[in-house]
This record gives structure tokens, C-alpha cells and sequence, in this order.
């Protein structure tokens, strides 16, 4: 994850400017995210992991103003701006912490992540799976916001072709262009979506599905019994 961290700590302030440049149906994908953490209750105790700027998080609260947020990522550069988000608010902690190798507590009613997971080796993934399925209380939901390879190869080449004509229509400069390709390129490791509600299952969840797909972008979840 040391490819990840530079490369985050190096675009920490540019990171909220760009995302709807380079995320087609932004607004579609995060809110599709909301909606699938349903929590019966009022007052969760959330888990963002890969939290970088806080941007979910800011979503969830939206929906949980009462909520215990804890924001986890690897990139202190991202933190930081995350902070400054939620400057004045109450129940909120950061973690400067790389969720893959160590400890991410438990007693989670929510536990989010968005665009984070899928730099991950595959069997990372699946133990981190598993790691989330134990840090839920019983009756809390797991929800990914995430990038996925496509079914075949050539619906994958298809999907990153969508993406590639979405990003050059849109106005980020040539070197800002050619700094996400290169990210997607050598740190993106995107699992098929099918496989990844497979590792759910096997992890423990129940009520495993897609809330959302466009593409290469997809949110899914799972709940804990």
C-alpha cells in the first residue's frame, strides 16, 4: 500500500475537485451508497475505511446527524482535509492506519468503504472481508462503493473505454488526466463484482447484492444476522 499512500498524500487537495471529473453519475454512485447503509436505528456507530477527504462520511451524516463516524485511511494528507470538513463537529475520530494490516476495533453498526478497496491484492480483499464481517455488531451492514473489473475481458475493456471518453470530456487538465490513468494503471487491482459478492457470503454475510452498477462502478453490500 506505499504506492497508494504517495499517491494520495499527493492529490489530498485536489482529491474532491476531481472526483466528479473522473467518477461518471457521481452523484447516482454516493447516493446509492446512502441508501444501501440502512441501519434501523438513529444513532450508529459508522466505520469509514479509505475515508480519505471524509466525502462519504459527510453523506452518511446527512442521514445519521447523530452518528459516532470514525474515519480511517493510510494517507494523513487526506485526513487532514477530512478534518478540516468537520471542523466543530462532535463524535467524530480519524485513524491514521492501513486497514489491510492492522486492527480496525469492532462494535460497528455501519461500515463503509468507497474507492479504496479495489488496491488491494484479490486475497487481501477477501481477508479484509472476513476482518469487517467480525468488527459488525450483529445486524449491521457492510457497504462498498467500488470499482470492479467487468465480467470478461471484453466487457472490461468496454467498461474502461466508457470511462476513458467520460474523463477526456471533461476539464481536467492533460498532466491531471495523465496522472489518473497512470494511477488506474499500475494501482488498481479491480475484482469481477460476481466474485466479490461470492467472498461476501463466504465471509458470513446474508442479504448480499448490488445497489448499484454503471459500468466499472458499483456499490454492494452485505448484512450481518
Amino acid at each position: 500500500m506505499n504506492g497508494v499512500k504517495e499517491a494520495f498524500d499527493t492529490i489530498a487537495s485536489q482529491y474532491d475537485r476531481q472526483r466528479k471529473l473522473v467518477i461518471p453519475e457521481f452523484d447516482a454512485f454516493y447516493s446509492a451508497a446512502v441508501w444501501a447503509a440502512t441501519w434501523e436505528g438513529d444513532t450508529p456507530a459508522i466505520l469509514d475505511m479509505g475515508a480519505g477527504t471524509g466525502l462519504l462520511s459527510e453523506m452518511l451524516l446527512k442521514r445519521y446527524p447523530a452518528a459516532t463516524l470514525t474515519l480511517m485511511d493510510i494517507s494523513s494528507p487526506m485526513l487532514d482535509v477530512a478534518q478540516h470538513r468537520f471542523q466543530g463537529k462532535e463524535r467524530i475520530r480519524y485513524l491514521l492506519r492501513d486497514y489491510s494490516k492492522e486492527d480496525i476495533g469492532n462494535g460497528y453498526d455501519i461500515i463503509c468503504s468507497a474507492l479504496s478497496i479495489h488496491h488491494l491484492e484479490h486475497p487481501d480483499k477477501q481477508a479484509l472481508y472476513r476482518k469487517i464481517f467480525h468488527a459488525l455488531n450483529h445486524g449491521g451492514i457492510f457497504v462498498n462503493a467500488e470499482q470492479v473489473e467487468g465480467e470478461t475481458p471484453w466487457t472490461h475493456q468496454q467498461n474502461l473505454l466508457y470511462w476513458d471518453e467520460y474523463v477526456k470530456r471533461g476539464i481536467l487538465d492533460p498532466e491531471e488526466q495523465r496522472a489518473m490513468f497512470e494511477r488506474r494503471n499500475t494501482l488498481d487491482k479491480m475484482a469481477k463484482l460476481s466474485v466479490q459478492l461470492g467472498w461476501l457470503r463466504e465471509a458470513g454475510f446474508v442479504d448480499v447484492d448490488m445497489a448499484y452498477k454503471n459500468r466499472s462502478f458499483a456499490v454492494f453490500s452485505g448484512r450481518r444476522e
